[in-house]
């Protein structure tokens, strides 16, 4: 997780805490502070579900940022590759011809 998520969850933290402490000291009846506590939990849960889901769009769109560079990696290799492939043929066709050449040379002497 990074930092920015670690703040996110450590303000969230100390809000519900807060919140339930609030609560917990405040002269009401005892109904009004559970449901004011339920009340606090189902948004701590909606707060922490939308973390989640930002956090995981966030995994999906980093994974997809690194297989896209991974391809263009694997693309530029692939390229290398069959430029120097190229090369090495080209390489074996001249000496080839020139073994080519001399054992004609050789025949004829």
């Amino acid at each position: 997780m990074n930092d920015n998520g670690n703040t996110f969850l450590g303000l969230l933290a100390g809000t519900a805490i807060g919140a339930v402490l609030g609560i917990l000291f405040a002269p009401d009846k005892g109904v009004n502070t559970r449901q004011r506590i339920s009340d606090e939990a189902d948004t701590a849960k909606d707060k922490l579900t939308n973390l989640a889901h930002d956090l995981k769009e966030q995994a999906i769109s980093t994974a997809s940022t690194k297989k896209q560079s991974l391809d263009e990696h694997v693309e530029a290799l692939v390229s290398d590759v069959s430029y120097k492939a190229e090369d090495i043929i080209s390489t074996l066709e001249k000496k080839l011809k020139d073994l080519k050449e001399k054992s004609k040379n050789l025949q004829k002497s």
